[in-house]
Protein backbone atom coordinates (compact mmCIF):
# COMPACT_ATOMS: atom_id res chain seq x y z
CA UNK A 1 0.00 0.00 0.00
CA UNK A 2 1.18 3.64 -0.75
CA UNK A 3 2.51 5.79 2.38
CA UNK A 4 0.42 9.25 1.01
CA UNK A 5 2.81 10.71 3.91
CA UNK A 6 1.93 14.13 2.90
CA UNK A 7 -1.81 13.80 2.21
CA UNK A 8 -2.00 11.83 5.25
CA UNK A 9 -0.89 14.91 7.62
CA UNK A 10 -2.70 17.14 5.30
CA UNK A 11 -6.34 16.18 4.13
CA UNK A 12 -7.61 13.29 6.12
CA UNK A 13 -10.50 13.16 4.13
CA UNK A 14 -9.20 12.86 0.69
CA UNK A 15 -6.41 10.13 2.70
CA UNK A 16 -9.29 7.93 3.73
CA UNK A 17 -10.59 7.99 -0.03
CA UNK A 18 -7.23 6.85 -1.26
CA UNK A 19 -6.82 4.34 1.72
CA UNK A 20 -10.56 3.06 0.59
CA UNK A 21 -9.42 3.14 -3.17
CA UNK A 22 -6.43 0.98 -2.57
CA UNK A 23 -8.47 -1.72 -0.92
CA UNK A 24 -11.10 -1.81 -3.35
CA UNK A 25 -8.42 -2.97 -5.95
CA UNK A 26 -6.62 -5.21 -3.74
CA UNK A 27 -9.40 -7.29 -2.76
CA UNK A 28 -11.79 -7.26 -5.79
CA UNK A 29 -11.38 -8.14 -9.33
CA UNK A 30 -11.42 -5.44 -12.29
CA UNK A 31 -12.81 -6.75 -15.31
CA UNK A 32 -13.92 -3.34 -17.42
CA UNK A 33 -12.20 -3.88 -20.43
CA UNK A 34 -10.98 0.19 -20.46
CA UNK A 35 -9.33 -0.23 -16.95
CA UNK A 36 -6.04 -1.64 -15.61
CA UNK A 37 -2.76 -1.30 -12.87
CA UNK A 38 -0.47 0.98 -13.83
CA UNK A 39 3.16 0.29 -12.37
CA UNK A 40 4.40 2.09 -9.65
CA UNK A 41 6.94 3.95 -11.84
CA UNK A 42 4.22 5.26 -13.96
CA UNK A 43 2.15 6.29 -10.86
CA UNK A 44 5.64 8.10 -9.33
CA UNK A 45 5.77 10.25 -12.92
CA UNK A 46 2.36 10.94 -12.43
CA UNK A 47 2.93 12.82 -8.93
CA UNK A 48 6.50 13.86 -10.27
CA UNK A 49 7.76 17.55 -10.47
CA UNK A 50 7.06 17.93 -13.88
CA UNK A 51 3.34 18.91 -12.47
CA UNK A 52 4.81 22.52 -11.78
CA UNK A 53 5.78 22.71 -15.24
CA UNK A 54 3.64 25.36 -18.31
CA UNK A 55 5.04 23.84 -21.75
CA UNK A 56 2.74 25.24 -24.41
CA UNK A 57 4.06 24.26 -27.73
CA UNK A 58 6.63 21.75 -28.44
CA UNK A 59 10.03 20.14 -28.01
CA UNK A 60 12.02 23.03 -29.36
CA UNK A 61 9.36 25.44 -30.02
CA UNK A 62 7.96 26.47 -26.71
CA UNK A 63 6.09 30.00 -25.67
CA UNK A 64 7.68 29.72 -22.09
CA UNK A 65 11.70 29.24 -21.01
CA UNK A 66 12.94 27.10 -18.67
CA UNK A 67 12.32 24.04 -21.31
CA UNK A 68 15.25 22.16 -20.86
CA UNK A 69 13.92 19.09 -19.45
CA UNK A 70 10.48 18.99 -20.63
CA UNK A 71 11.94 18.78 -24.02
CA UNK A 72 14.07 16.02 -23.21
CA UNK A 73 11.58 13.95 -21.57
CA UNK A 74 8.49 14.53 -24.29
CA UNK A 75 11.13 13.90 -27.27
CA UNK A 76 11.59 10.78 -25.37
CA UNK A 77 8.16 9.58 -25.28
CA UNK A 78 7.74 10.34 -28.82
CA UNK A 79 10.54 8.40 -30.28
CA UNK A 80 9.15 5.40 -27.90
CA UNK A 81 5.71 6.06 -29.24
CA UNK A 82 6.83 6.06 -32.64
CA UNK A 83 9.14 2.68 -32.36
CA UNK A 84 6.03 1.09 -30.12
CA UNK A 85 3.29 1.96 -33.30
CA UNK A 86 5.82 1.78 -36.51
CA UNK A 87 4.91 5.34 -36.96
CA UNK A 88 7.38 8.52 -38.34
CA UNK A 89 5.57 11.20 -36.17
CA UNK A 90 3.78 11.12 -32.77
CA UNK A 91 1.91 13.59 -30.59
CA UNK A 92 2.00 12.70 -27.36
CA UNK A 93 0.09 15.73 -25.99
CA UNK A 94 -3.70 14.89 -25.84
CA UNK A 95 -5.59 14.58 -22.89
CA UNK A 96 -7.44 11.63 -23.68
CA UNK A 97 -9.07 9.55 -26.47
CA UNK A 98 -11.73 11.78 -27.04
CA UNK A 99 -9.40 15.00 -26.90
CA UNK A 100 -7.33 12.67 -29.83
CA UNK A 101 -10.63 11.90 -31.74
CA UNK A 102 -11.27 15.72 -31.61
CA UNK A 103 -8.34 17.26 -32.44
CA UNK A 104 -7.86 14.42 -35.57
CA UNK A 105 -11.54 15.58 -37.24
CA UNK A 106 -10.21 19.23 -37.17
CA UNK A 107 -6.28 18.17 -38.01
CA UNK A 108 -8.44 16.53 -41.06
CA UNK A 109 -11.64 17.77 -41.90
CA UNK A 110 -13.44 21.25 -42.48
CA UNK A 111 -16.97 21.66 -40.44
CA UNK A 112 -19.44 19.78 -42.28
CA UNK A 113 -17.38 16.95 -43.72
CA UNK A 114 -18.09 13.65 -43.26
CA UNK A 115 -16.98 10.42 -40.81
CA UNK A 116 -17.99 7.27 -41.65
CA UNK A 117 -17.23 5.36 -38.41
CA UNK A 118 -19.24 2.50 -36.68
CA UNK A 119 -22.47 3.13 -34.64
CA UNK A 120 -22.33 3.11 -31.19
CA UNK A 121 -25.13 0.40 -30.75
CA UNK A 122 -22.77 -2.13 -32.79
CA UNK A 123 -19.37 -1.49 -30.91
CA UNK A 124 -18.53 1.97 -31.57
CA UNK A 125 -17.30 5.15 -29.14
CA UNK A 126 -19.47 7.97 -28.52
CA UNK A 127 -16.53 10.06 -29.95
CA UNK A 128 -17.60 8.80 -33.57
CA UNK A 129 -20.32 10.77 -33.81
CA UNK A 130 -23.32 10.24 -31.03
CA UNK A 131 -26.13 12.50 -31.60
CA UNK A 132 -25.61 13.68 -28.25
CA UNK A 133 -21.80 14.61 -28.64
CA UNK A 134 -21.05 18.24 -28.84
CA UNK A 135 -18.44 17.35 -32.18
CA UNK A 136 -22.00 15.87 -34.02
CA UNK A 137 -23.02 19.68 -34.48
CA UNK A 138 -19.46 20.66 -36.23
CA UNK A 139 -19.40 17.25 -38.46
CA UNK A 140 -21.43 14.81 -40.62
CA UNK A 141 -21.33 11.70 -39.39
CA UNK A 142 -23.15 8.42 -41.00
CA UNK A 143 -22.17 5.03 -39.53
CA UNK A 144 -22.08 1.24 -40.22
CA UNK A 145 -22.75 -1.64 -38.38
CA UNK A 146 -22.28 -5.48 -38.11
CA UNK A 147 -23.53 -7.72 -41.09
CA UNK A 148 -24.40 -10.49 -38.04
CA UNK A 149 -24.24 -9.80 -34.76
CA UNK A 150 -24.03 -13.28 -33.83
CA UNK A 151 -20.52 -13.40 -35.79
CA UNK A 152 -19.29 -9.93 -35.58
CA UNK A 153 -18.68 -9.63 -39.42
CA UNK A 154 -18.94 -6.01 -40.71
CA UNK A 155 -20.80 -5.64 -43.87
CA UNK A 156 -18.46 -4.26 -45.80
CA UNK A 157 -20.57 -3.61 -48.72
CA UNK A 158 -22.83 -2.04 -47.05
CA UNK A 159 -19.95 0.21 -45.81
CA UNK A 160 -18.99 0.66 -48.95
CA UNK A 161 -22.12 1.51 -50.48
CA UNK A 162 -22.48 4.19 -47.81
CA UNK A 163 -18.88 5.65 -48.63
CA UNK A 164 -19.53 5.97 -51.98
CA UNK A 165 -23.22 8.20 -51.62
CA UNK A 166 -21.50 10.22 -48.82
CA UNK A 167 -18.15 10.82 -49.69
CA UNK A 168 -16.42 11.15 -46.66
CA UNK A 169 -13.45 12.75 -45.77
CA UNK A 170 -12.77 10.32 -42.92
CA UNK A 171 -13.41 6.46 -42.67
CA UNK A 172 -13.04 5.62 -38.81
CA UNK A 173 -12.00 1.61 -37.97
CA UNK A 174 -12.59 1.20 -34.32
CA UNK A 175 -14.94 0.22 -31.27
CA UNK A 176 -15.28 -0.16 -27.80
CA UNK A 177 -17.46 -2.79 -27.46
CA UNK A 178 -16.12 -5.09 -30.13
CA UNK A 179 -14.04 -8.35 -29.32
CA UNK A 180 -12.95 -9.29 -33.36
CA UNK A 181 -10.53 -8.06 -35.66
CA UNK A 182 -11.66 -5.42 -38.11
CA UNK A 183 -10.65 -6.19 -41.99
CA UNK A 184 -8.30 -2.96 -41.89
CA UNK A 185 -7.41 -3.66 -45.62
CA UNK A 186 -11.03 -3.36 -46.72
CA UNK A 187 -11.21 -0.32 -44.93
CA UNK A 188 -8.10 0.89 -46.90
CA UNK A 189 -9.54 -0.46 -50.23
CA UNK A 190 -12.83 1.36 -49.77
CA UNK A 191 -11.13 4.88 -48.50
CA UNK A 192 -9.21 4.52 -51.48
CA UNK A 193 -12.07 4.23 -54.01
CA UNK A 194 -13.60 7.26 -52.53
CA UNK A 195 -10.12 9.39 -51.61
CA UNK A 196 -10.66 9.56 -47.71
CA UNK A 197 -7.91 8.93 -44.99
CA UNK A 198 -8.01 6.04 -42.95
CA UNK A 199 -7.97 6.24 -39.30
CA UNK A 200 -7.88 3.63 -36.29
CA UNK A 201 -9.26 4.56 -33.05
CA UNK A 202 -7.19 1.62 -31.36
CA UNK A 203 -8.11 3.07 -28.03
CA UNK A 204 -9.10 -0.35 -26.62
CA UNK A 205 -6.73 -2.95 -28.20
CA UNK A 206 -3.38 -0.37 -27.95
CA UNK A 207 -1.50 -2.65 -25.83
CA UNK A 208 -2.50 -5.73 -27.45
CA UNK A 209 -1.24 -3.65 -31.23
CA UNK A 210 2.02 -2.80 -29.16
CA UNK A 211 2.70 -6.44 -27.95
CA UNK A 212 2.45 -7.71 -31.63
CA UNK A 213 -1.27 -9.74 -30.83
CA UNK A 214 -3.31 -7.65 -32.55
CA UNK A 215 -3.07 -6.36 -36.20
CA UNK A 216 -1.15 -2.95 -36.61
CA UNK A 217 -3.38 -0.66 -39.23
CA UNK A 218 -0.29 0.66 -40.67
CA UNK A 219 0.61 -2.56 -41.98
CA UNK A 220 -2.36 -1.90 -44.70
CA UNK A 221 -1.44 1.59 -44.99
CA UNK A 222 -3.84 3.36 -42.66
CA UNK A 223 -2.69 7.08 -42.32
CA UNK A 224 -3.59 8.11 -38.83
CA UNK A 225 -3.93 5.76 -35.23
CA UNK A 226 -5.71 7.81 -32.14
CA UNK A 227 -5.77 5.97 -29.06
CA UNK A 228 -5.44 5.99 -25.16
CA UNK A 229 -2.35 5.37 -23.20
CA UNK A 230 -4.25 3.17 -20.26
CA UNK A 231 -6.14 0.66 -20.57
CA UNK A 232 -4.27 -2.15 -22.41
CA UNK A 233 -1.05 -0.44 -22.80
CA UNK A 234 -0.87 0.04 -18.82
CA UNK A 235 -0.41 3.92 -18.65
CA UNK A 236 -1.36 6.93 -17.32
CA UNK A 237 -5.14 8.31 -18.41
CA UNK A 238 -4.32 9.95 -21.49
CA UNK A 239 -4.30 10.05 -25.20
CA UNK A 240 -1.98 9.89 -28.02
CA UNK A 241 -1.74 10.37 -32.19
CA UNK A 242 0.52 8.32 -34.43
CA UNK A 243 1.10 9.60 -38.12
CA UNK A 244 2.44 6.63 -40.33
CA UNK A 245 4.18 8.68 -42.61
CA UNK A 246 2.40 12.03 -43.98
CA UNK A 247 4.48 15.15 -42.59
CA UNK A 248 1.39 17.29 -43.95
CA UNK A 249 -0.82 15.13 -41.91
CA UNK A 250 1.45 15.43 -38.86
CA UNK A 251 1.63 19.16 -39.23
CA UNK A 252 -2.30 19.47 -39.20
CA UNK A 253 -2.38 16.95 -36.32
CA UNK A 254 0.08 19.25 -34.20
CA UNK A 255 -1.37 22.45 -34.80
CA UNK A 256 -4.87 21.18 -34.01
CA UNK A 257 -3.32 19.86 -30.64
CA UNK A 258 -1.93 22.89 -29.78
CA UNK A 259 -3.03 25.61 -30.06
CA UNK A 260 -6.26 24.19 -31.57
CA UNK A 261 -7.92 22.12 -29.09
CA UNK A 262 -5.30 22.40 -26.17
CA UNK A 263 -3.27 24.85 -24.03
CA UNK A 264 -0.09 23.93 -22.09
CA UNK A 265 -0.06 20.13 -21.94
CA UNK A 266 0.20 17.92 -19.00
CA UNK A 267 3.72 16.77 -18.61
CA UNK A 268 3.60 14.93 -15.91
CA UNK A 269 1.18 12.65 -17.36
CA UNK A 270 3.57 13.10 -20.92
CA UNK A 271 6.50 11.19 -18.44
CA UNK A 272 4.27 8.58 -17.12
CA UNK A 273 3.65 7.72 -21.12
CA UNK A 274 7.00 7.77 -21.89
CA UNK A 275 7.63 5.48 -18.69
CA UNK A 276 4.22 3.24 -19.76
CA UNK A 277 6.02 3.27 -23.47
CA UNK A 278 9.39 1.87 -21.95
CA UNK A 279 7.54 -0.84 -20.36
CA UNK A 280 5.87 -1.64 -23.66
CA UNK A 281 9.10 -2.09 -25.49
CA UNK A 282 10.74 -4.35 -22.79
CA UNK A 283 10.17 -8.55 -24.00
CA UNK A 284 7.95 -9.42 -21.24
CA UNK A 285 5.25 -6.92 -22.81
CA UNK A 286 4.29 -8.97 -25.73
CA UNK A 287 4.12 -12.13 -23.22
CA UNK A 288 1.13 -9.92 -21.61
CA UNK A 289 -0.69 -9.42 -24.54
CA UNK A 290 -0.75 -12.59 -25.61
CA UNK A 291 -2.04 -13.61 -22.30
CA UNK A 292 -4.88 -11.14 -22.12
CA UNK A 293 -6.18 -12.80 -25.30
CA UNK A 294 -5.70 -16.17 -23.98
CA UNK A 295 -7.44 -15.20 -20.95
CA UNK A 296 -10.40 -13.97 -23.17
CA UNK A 297 -10.74 -16.91 -24.97
CA UNK A 298 -11.05 -19.05 -21.72
CA UNK A 299 -13.55 -16.90 -20.20
CA UNK A 300 -15.27 -17.20 -24.15
CA UNK A 301 -15.44 -21.05 -23.33
CA UNK A 302 -17.11 -20.64 -19.90
CA UNK A 303 -19.78 -18.96 -21.05
CA UNK A 304 -20.52 -20.76 -24.26
CA UNK A 305 -21.16 -23.87 -22.00
CA UNK A 306 -23.25 -22.26 -19.83
CA UNK A 307 -25.41 -21.08 -23.53
CA UNK A 308 -24.64 -17.26 -22.65
CA UNK A 309 -25.03 -15.80 -25.45
CA UNK A 310 -21.94 -13.31 -26.69
CA UNK A 311 -21.98 -10.73 -29.16
CA UNK A 312 -19.70 -11.40 -32.22
CA UNK A 313 -19.73 -14.85 -30.90
CA UNK A 314 -16.91 -14.41 -28.97
CA UNK A 315 -13.56 -12.70 -28.92
CA UNK A 316 -10.38 -12.04 -30.77
CA UNK A 317 -8.63 -9.65 -28.39
CA UNK A 318 -9.82 -8.71 -24.53
CA UNK A 319 -13.05 -8.02 -24.18
CA UNK A 320 -16.59 -9.99 -24.18
CA UNK A 321 -20.26 -8.85 -24.44
CA UNK A 322 -22.52 -10.87 -22.98
CA UNK A 323 -26.17 -10.61 -23.23
CA UNK A 324 -27.21 -11.59 -19.79
CA UNK A 325 -30.66 -10.94 -20.30
CA UNK A 326 -31.75 -12.56 -22.73
CA UNK A 327 -29.56 -15.74 -21.68
CA UNK A 328 -30.45 -15.68 -17.87
CA UNK A 329 -32.97 -12.62 -17.23
CA UNK A 330 -31.08 -10.82 -15.40
CA UNK A 331 -30.63 -6.84 -16.67
CA UNK A 332 -27.18 -5.49 -17.62
CA UNK A 333 -27.44 -3.03 -14.15
CA UNK A 334 -28.63 -5.55 -11.92
CA UNK A 335 -25.48 -7.71 -13.46
CA UNK A 336 -23.06 -4.89 -12.59
CA UNK A 337 -24.36 -4.32 -9.45
CA UNK A 338 -24.42 -7.78 -8.04
CA UNK A 339 -20.91 -8.48 -8.91
CA UNK A 340 -19.89 -5.55 -7.70
CA UNK A 341 -21.20 -6.64 -4.29
CA UNK A 342 -19.16 -10.07 -4.35
CA UNK A 343 -15.61 -8.01 -5.69
CA UNK A 344 -16.11 -8.60 -9.45
CA UNK A 345 -16.14 -5.05 -11.09
CA UNK A 346 -17.47 -4.73 -14.50
CA UNK A 347 -20.25 -2.43 -17.07
CA UNK A 348 -23.34 -2.85 -17.93
CA UNK A 349 -23.54 -2.31 -21.43
CA UNK A 350 -25.88 -1.88 -24.49
CA UNK A 351 -25.99 -5.07 -27.21
CA UNK A 352 -26.62 -4.72 -30.59
CA UNK A 353 -30.22 -4.00 -31.54
CA UNK A 354 -30.92 -3.17 -27.86
CA UNK A 355 -34.46 -3.66 -27.04
CA UNK A 356 -33.99 -2.10 -23.29
CA UNK A 357 -32.98 1.47 -22.27
CA UNK A 358 -29.01 2.79 -21.89
CA UNK A 359 -29.29 3.27 -18.45
CA UNK A 360 -30.48 -0.15 -17.72
CA UNK A 361 -29.35 -2.63 -20.78
CA UNK A 362 -29.62 -6.27 -22.12
CA UNK A 363 -25.18 -6.89 -21.50
CA UNK A 364 -22.33 -6.51 -19.68
CA UNK A 365 -19.03 -5.65 -20.83
CA UNK A 366 -15.82 -7.07 -19.31
CA UNK A 367 -12.45 -7.82 -20.23
CA UNK A 368 -8.87 -9.49 -19.19
CA UNK A 369 -5.84 -6.44 -18.95
CA UNK A 370 -6.38 -5.94 -15.63
CA UNK A 371 -6.65 -9.25 -14.16
CA UNK A 372 -3.97 -10.15 -16.65
CA UNK A 373 -1.91 -7.89 -14.88
CA UNK A 374 -2.18 -9.62 -11.50
CA UNK A 375 -0.50 -13.09 -13.20
CA UNK A 376 -3.72 -14.78 -13.93
CA UNK A 377 -3.72 -17.20 -16.64
CA UNK A 378 -6.12 -19.55 -18.10
CA UNK A 379 -7.12 -21.49 -14.82
CA UNK A 380 -7.82 -18.78 -12.78
CA UNK A 381 -9.98 -16.83 -15.95
CA UNK A 382 -11.63 -19.97 -16.37
CA UNK A 383 -12.53 -20.31 -12.75
CA UNK A 384 -13.18 -16.67 -12.58
CA UNK A 385 -16.13 -16.65 -15.55
CA UNK A 386 -18.02 -19.87 -13.33
CA UNK A 387 -17.88 -17.61 -10.41
CA UNK A 388 -19.39 -14.82 -12.62
CA UNK A 389 -22.16 -17.13 -13.74
CA UNK A 390 -22.54 -18.83 -10.32
CA UNK A 391 -23.37 -15.00 -8.98
CA UNK A 392 -25.87 -14.36 -12.20
CA UNK A 393 -27.62 -17.31 -11.23
CA UNK A 394 -27.55 -16.55 -7.47
CA UNK A 395 -28.19 -12.90 -7.20
CA UNK A 396 -30.42 -13.11 -4.69
CA UNK A 397 -29.14 -15.76 -2.37
CA UNK A 398 -26.74 -13.64 -0.15
CA UNK A 399 -25.50 -16.89 1.79
CA UNK A 400 -24.17 -17.98 -1.84
CA UNK A 401 -22.58 -14.27 -2.55
CA UNK A 402 -20.66 -14.27 0.68
CA UNK A 403 -18.80 -17.90 -0.25
CA UNK A 404 -18.18 -16.20 -4.06
CA UNK A 405 -16.89 -13.02 -2.36
CA UNK A 406 -14.37 -14.93 -0.37
CA UNK A 407 -13.48 -17.01 -3.47
CA UNK A 408 -12.79 -13.71 -4.97
CA UNK A 409 -10.62 -12.47 -1.72
CA UNK A 410 -8.80 -15.70 -1.92
CA UNK A 411 -8.34 -15.16 -5.64
CA UNK A 412 -6.99 -11.48 -5.33
CA UNK A 413 -4.26 -12.45 -2.30
CA UNK A 414 -3.05 -15.03 -4.70
CA UNK A 415 -2.37 -12.63 -7.32
CA UNK A 416 -1.14 -9.28 -5.71
CA UNK A 417 -1.21 -6.19 -7.67
CA UNK A 418 2.40 -6.15 -9.02
CA UNK A 419 4.66 -3.01 -8.80
CA UNK A 420 6.63 -3.35 -11.20
CA UNK A 421 6.08 -5.12 -14.51
CA UNK A 422 10.42 -5.20 -16.10
CA UNK A 423 12.63 -7.02 -14.22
Amino acid sequence: MSEYKYIKDQDEEIYQTLVGEEERERVGIELIPSENYASLAVREACGSVFTNKYSEGYPGRRYYGGQEFTDQMETIAIERAKKLFKAEYANVQPLGGAAANVAMYFALMEPGDTVLGMDLSHGGHLTHGHPTTAINKVFNFVRYKMKDVDTGEIDYEHLREMAIEHKPKIILAGFSAYSRELDYAKFKEIADEVGAYTVADIAHITGLIAGGVAKNPFDYGFDVMTMTTHKSLRGPRGGMIVIREDEEIAKKINKAVFPGMQGGPHMHIIAAKAVAFGEALHPNFKLYAEQIVKNAKAMEVVFKDHEVRLLCGGTDNHLLLADVYGSLGVTGQEAETVLDEVGITLNKNMIADEPRSALDPSGIRFGTPAMTTRGMKEEEATSLAELMIRTLKNKDNEAEKEKIRQAVVALCEKFPVPETFVD
